[in-house]
């Protein structure tokens, strides 16, 4: 009987290391991650860490099937820094050639990359690690499990005060819930929305990172949230003929007067959002 050759795994350059990750679904729309783009511009010390960075390097990790949001994003940061480099990082060729085609070196590239960073990791020739890495609809597909090891793996490529914007929202970029987090873990979660698209807050739940989503059940500090804040909703109902982000905003305030700790203020509130501390939703792991 005639053996089958074992194929061999496929070689890499020098110094190059295996992509890691799976390929998304890839869906993409302008303007899709348009809030946590405004957002990041608009949280001084998220902006800081851009705008500060010795080399401000910023990574867009799996864009999608167009390079869009990539260009969009650079865009948006660019006045935060002279020098600033955009990388769009994706596993599936086809994508990567598809962002080449709009590339702009060195301020807009793309690689063939996942959660290693395509060479762009902290200590890897020297490189201190990115400035800031936005991940949104990346980590849907893997197990609540595989999600904490991404975070934990994405915050170690860091640079020294780098940070991983890491979260999801729907397919026109209407309603999204994203983590920050810096080389020692979560910090704050953020909840996004056009007002006027919900019934009640906890329509967000859908959107909600893969490291919560799971937990929105009774017991958990995420269900906990999500309910007092359709208690504020409801009680914010005469403010509806305001419309609704005078609602949400008036809903945010009543949330923060019963203790809840918000960090942002009314001018981020009308805008659909509200900021608190990781440790307000954090899951026991």
């Amino acid at each position: 009987m005639t053996s089958v050759p074992k194929k061999r795994a496929p070689r890499l350059a020098a110094g190059r290391a295996r992509a890691l990750g799976m390929p998304t679904r890839g869906t993409t729309n302008p303007n899709r991650l348009r809030r946590v783009d405004r957002w990041i511009l608009g949280t001084p010390w998220v902006a800081g860490a851009v705008r500060d960075a010795a080399e401000p390097v910023v990574i867009d990790l799996g864009y999608g099937a167009t390079p869009v949001t990539t260009v969009e994003l650079a865009d948006r940061l660019r006045p935060l820094h002279p020098a600033l480099r955009v990388v769009g990082l994706e596993i599936d060729p086809d994508r990567v050639a598809a962002g080449k085609a709009v590339a702009d070196p060195p301020a807009l590239e793309f690689r063939r990359g996942g959660f290693e960073l395509a060479g762009l990791a902290a200590g890897v020739r020297d490189f201190p690690g990115p400035a800031l890495v936005r991940a949104f609809n990346v980590l849907r597909q893997y197990s609540e499990a595989e999600a904490w090891k991404y975070w934990d793996e994405l915050c170690a490529r860091l640079g020294p005060d780098g940070l991983l914007v890491e979260g999801t929202c729907d397919e026109i970029g209407r309603r999204c819930c994203w983590v920050v987090l810096d080389r020692g873990g979560p910090l704050t979660f953020t909840m996004a929305c056009l007002p006027s698209d919900l019934e009640k807050p906890s329509d967000l739940a859908e959107r909600l990172p893969k490291t919560l989503i799971h937990r929105n059940v009774p017991g958990e500090k995420v269900h906990a949230m999500l309910a007092e804040l359709d208690a504020c909703w409801a009680t914010a109902a005469p403010m509806a003929p305001f419309g609704p982000r005078a609602r949400w905003a008036h809903a945010v305030r009543l949330f923060a007067d019963r203790g809840w700790p918000v960090l942002d203020r009314h001018r981020r509130w009308r805008l659909g959002e509200l900021t608190v501390p990781w440790s307000t939703v954090a899951p026991d792991r």
